[in-house]
């Protein structure tokens, strides 16, 4: 899991976030999508170790 997460892969789908963001009447920066998977690797990260520290090999929602 550490190795998926050093290489910082998009987990996002660019069309659909910019969409919702574009629906309220807003503008997507170029960077913006970047700096938002960035914020959802961190929470992944925090929810694996939440769950290994509870002793756990399944992340359940409320690890986030």
């Amino acid at each position: 899991m550490e190795n998926f997460m050093a290489q910082k892969e998009m987990l996002l789908i660019g069309s659909k976030t910019k969409e919702a963001l574009k629906g309220s009447g807003l503008n997507v920066a170029g960077d913006a999508l970047d700096e938002l998977n960035e914020k959802v690797h961190a929470m992944v990260k925090e929810a694996q170790k939440r769950c290994e520290a509870n002793g756990r090999k399944t992340v359940r929602g409320s690890d986030f």
